[in-house]
């Protein structure tokens, strides 16, 4: 007892060891890979989210650790640290984390009671659960990127995975297909051209980019830009069908701009503008990109409050209060929150529209508000049209098979002005990627990936968005964002999930009524589910933080700028020239993306007014001009900024965990062995 707390005596920590505390007692591994190089932040929340996920991985009874791993859990680890040797991070001499935490000087029973007492402490006042921390402790994924547990698992976490994010992939052409005049026909088309395309992007990003077990598909970032074409100046005066002829406008500027990304991959760009890219450019970025429709959502929802505040309202309950409810060893509420909502408003709205709520004497939901003659029914057609269960005809015009093919709406139509505008925006997408990557490799890979992988995966997304203007969704092809909290909610990291997932995908694709079900969702629920996923996309753009030291004066300046003007700078060119209450044919919700033909940007070259109109009416692109310029001009240290640490691609190549991570299947990464930038 005297002897250990004898400081002569006492064996003394290394200064950055992960494997003990100041005390000499094994101490809490880091979060994140950062922190296991060596980066401690002092001001953000990070190390004591780390301190209360890792409760149980703290040593009692004397130093003994407690084994809180299933045999299932174990007999995988054994076999990847068996096979990846130095896979891992190197060993401190100091003490082992996991199973060799045994090996370390064990503590005096009085250290070690202190110890309990400190984590029980910690537990109690901040009571947090493990899956809602984006943390990089493996063992408490239940399956990894390369695990293979079997059929029946990997079936049933790739479903809850896809089904986790139906929101996200369905939404887009829910909010662009009317808004081009499209009818309900177009819409289920449209629907299941992006679950094929989504289905066949994931299975090449997942074997020959990233290699990451991320979803791809139609990313909110490519939504403003889709809208500023929609209603661009020369479609206004359009008259017969509107929707192909935009549809082919819009396929022409993502091919254009699909290709402009690739470029940026591939060429190694990527890799170098990698070190101007970190958590405090990427964070206000992503934010912006959930803030900026905020006079879309909850107005949509006004025609009929009673049932979208429920769909919300259960939202709320299920992922919020009810997150902890477990049901066969599953948390349902918290995976299936949106669904869970979607279906039981559905059937609300079903049995109110059966039982006549909002029934009309003498009113046709179906006739063209410019033929109705009444003024009663003129007052509450916007009602019908948003509450009413039985307004879309999809199903039942949806043939049961359908095959997506390229070039279904006709030749593509390439406008110069137009691309440019998408190319800007497709590198946001990019940058929106890289903060993915990152962080899901932190909760499923041995560890991050090289820049060249990065640059790999952001030019393989290029190349699929070109696959997506060619079958024509009407925007681009990305890496979700909100997959990586599904990732952390669900603890279900492996590769094979995801393809099988995405070939379940293909095959639902194929069956017209799935589209045509998910087209009929009424208006309010569409309005409902964005807010949702708008809110949840705002605040993992500001999660991002979390790498760096959020509390530090430099870098809640430059957010606190970037967010404000990213909103302030927007409106002023959406508000230049108009004059309030004028007669627009535009829908106010739609407005602020005319902003073309009125922006206070006017020169001689009509072209440039466009685009420099168009274009800094966007939040996000003020968002990230703000926050990249003063993150890399304002001094600041590595750890204030939390720049990405990537994996090195010396050590990449002598790690065979790392390699069998990120190496391409098949033998192809042989072709890229003499293109450094964009592999191991």
């Amino acid at each position: 007892m005297q002897q250990s707390s004898d400081p002569k005596t006492r064996p003394k920590p290394a200064p950055i060891s992960p494997g003990t505390d100041s005390t000499g007692s094994p101490a809490i591994p880091p979060s994140s890979w950062a922190k296991r190089t060596g980066f401690r932040p002092r001001f953000s929340g990070e190390t004591n989210a780390s301190d209360s996920g890792q409760i149980n991985r703290s040593p009692v009874n004397g130093g003994a650790p407690v084994a809180v791993n299933s045999d299932k859990d174990e007999s995988v680890k054994k076999k990847r640290e068996s096979e990846s040797g130095a896979g891992r991070l190197p060993a401190k001499p100091v003490a082992k984390s996991g199973a060799a935490e045994t090996a370390a000087p064990a503590p005096a029973p009085a250290q070690a009671s202190q110890r309990a007492v400190r984590n029980d402490d910690v537990e109690n006042a901040l009571p947090q659960i493990v899956e809602e921390e984006f943390v990089s402790h493996h063992p408490h994924m239940k399956y990894e990127l390369r695990d293979t547990p079997g059929l029946v698992p990997i079936g049933f976490y790739g479903f809850q995975h896809y089904l986790s994010m139906l929101g996200s992939l369905v939404l887009i052409p829910l909010v662009i297909v009317p808004a081009m005049g499209g009818d309900h026909e177009d819409t289920s088309m449209v629907v299941s051209t992006v679950l094929f395309i989504s289905g066949i992007t994931t299975l090449l990003q997942a074997n020959f980019g990233s290699r990451l077990p991320l979803i791809q598909g139609p990313s909110f970032v490519f939504l403003a830009p889709a809208l500023a074409i929609i209603y661009s100046p020369e479609f206004l005066g359009l008259n017969g069908n509107n929707f192909k002829h935009i549809m082919k406008e819009l396929q022409g500027a993502i091919i254009i701009a699909s290709a402009f990304q690739a470029l940026l991959g591939y060429s190694g760009l990527m890799a170098l503008l990698l070190r101007l890219i970190n958590p405090v450019v990427v964070s206000p970025t992503i934010a912006a990109v959930g803030l900026s429709f905020y006079s879309y959502g909850f107005p949509q929802m006004g025609a009929c409050l009673e049932i979208g505040m429920v769909q919300i309202l259960l939202v709320i309950i299920f992922s919020l209060y009810l997150r902890k409810v477990s049901v066969l060893g599953h948390r349902i509420f918290l995976i299936y929150a949106v669904p869970l909502g979607l279906a039981i408003t559905w059937a609300m709205s079903f049995l109110l529209t059966e039982a006549g709520a909002y029934k009309y004497d003498g009113c046709d939901v179906n006739m063209p508000t410019s033929n109705m003659l009444s003024d009663h029914c003129r007052k509450h057609v916007a009602r019908m049209k948003s509450c009413r269960a039985d307004t879309s005809h999809a199903l039942k015009s949806s043939p049961w098979f359908r095959f997506p093919y390229p070039l279904q709406w006709g030749t593509p139509v390439f406008n110069w002005k137009m691309s440019i505008v998408m190319c800007a925006v497709s590198f946001i997408s990019a940058v929106d990627s890289v903060g993915s990557y990152h962080a899901s490799s932190l909760l499923v890979a041995s560890r991050p990936p090289t820049p060249g992988v990065v640059s790999r995966g952001i030019g393989l997304e290029g190349l699929c968005s070109v696959l997506a203007g060619l079958w024509g969704t009407g925007t681009g092809s990305t890496s979700l964002t909100e997959n990586v909290h599904t990732i952390a909610v669900t603890k279900m990291g492996s590769r094979k999930a995801v393809e099988l997932g995405a070939g379940v995908l293909i095959v639902l694709s194929l069956v017209g009524k799935v589209g045509g079900f998910i087209a009929s969702i009424p208006q309010v629920m569409v309005a409902g589910l964005l807010c949702i996923m708008w809110a949840m996309l705002a605040a993992l753009g500001l999660s991002n933080l979390r790498y760096s030291e959020a509390g530090s004066s430099r870098n809640i300046i430059i957010i606190g700028l970037s967010l404000f003007f990213s909103l302030s700078v927007p409106a002023y060119f959406q508000q230049y020239g108009l004059t309030p209450n004028s007669n627009s044919s535009v829908p106010f919700y739609f407005q602020p993306y005319i902003v073309a033909s009125h922006g206070p940007f006017r020169s001689q070259y009509g072209g440039l007014n466009y685009v420099m109109n168009t274009l800094l009416s966007f939040h996000m692109v003020i968002a990230f001009l703000v926050a990249i310029v003063l993150d890399n001009t304002v001094p600041g240290s590595k750890q204030e900024r939390g720049v990405y640490v990537w994996c090195e691609p010396e050590s990449a190549r002598r790690e065979p965990a790392v390699a069998k991570d990120y190496g391409l299947p098949f033998r192809v990464g042989r072709m890229f062995r003499w293109v450094r930038w964009v592999g191991l």
